[in-house]
């Protein structure tokens, strides 16, 4: 199976093309300001240097977040236009999910984004024979809060996500037996492996943003009425 792998919920903008769970090529630009205009000439780019065209894709894969609000409407409605004009299969993964993919060893795996002000959004999987399952709900918490739930489980949990970066003395002073990875980034090869695993499993998937909290803009409305 050829797939396209997008993913723009980050400062990183970064397409792939994957046979299966391997990766042929991965395009990685680091400019959060420009992806409504990159993300196109990216595509062409790593399609051209894999020698296909859009007709050659079985799967697209994108991230719906959470995220970048305004990225991750970027990549998704790339990805519907591709939908609705060529009749492509699409997935749509969230980057928490997308993150276990960075961890390569089964056991359980707490993915954290950082959402600023102690918080994060938050996700806990169990991933075995290199398929994640997810744990509960994916959820906008506070710090404190994610340690509370992590309290009734006594597994050794890997943390992902620049989450973990951002907060790795806090996890390290409450959860004892915490480990860590060095690839905490939003990746369309990880993306594009979830994309692939969900798709095998038939599971129901929806391509549509998943935000977890309201947009700057919806909290400043509320902060004022």
């Amino acid at each position: 199976m050829k797939i396209l792998s997008i993913d723009t919920a980050s400062d990183l903008c970064t397409v792939a093309v994957l046979e299966n769970t391997s990766c042929i090529k991965e395009i990685i630009v680091d400019d959060a300001r420009n992806h409504s205009e990159k993300i196109m000439p990216i595509i062409e780019q790593v399609l051209k240097e894999t020698n296909m065209q859009l007709k050659d894709i079985d799967l697209i894969v994108c991230d719906k977040g959470p995220g970048s609000f305004t990225g991750i409407r970027i990549g998704v409605g790339t990805v519907l236009g591709f939908r609705d004009s060529l009749n492509i299969n699409c997935i749509g993964v969230s980057s928490l999910e997308a993150l276990v993919y960075n961890v390569k060893h089964d056991g359980m795996v707490c993915s954290l984004i950082d959402a600023k002000n102690n918080n994060v959004y938050f996700g806990l999987f169990n991933v075995h024979n290199g398929v994640c399952s997810q744990i509960g709900e994916l959820e906008f918490k506070s710090i404190t809060e994610v340690f509370n739930i992590l309290d009734k489980f006594d597994d050794q949990i890997t943390f992902v996500g620049d989450g973990a970066v951002s907060y790795k003395s806090l996890i390290e002073n409450s959860y004892k037996k915490a480990n860590f990875t060095n690839a905490n980034n939003l990746s369309s090869i990880s993306l594009g492996i979830a994309g692939y695993n969900i798709f095998n499993s038939k599971k129901e998937n929806s391509i549509m943003p998943l935000y977890l909290r309201k947009s700057q803009a919806e909290r400043a409305i509320d902060e004022k009425a």
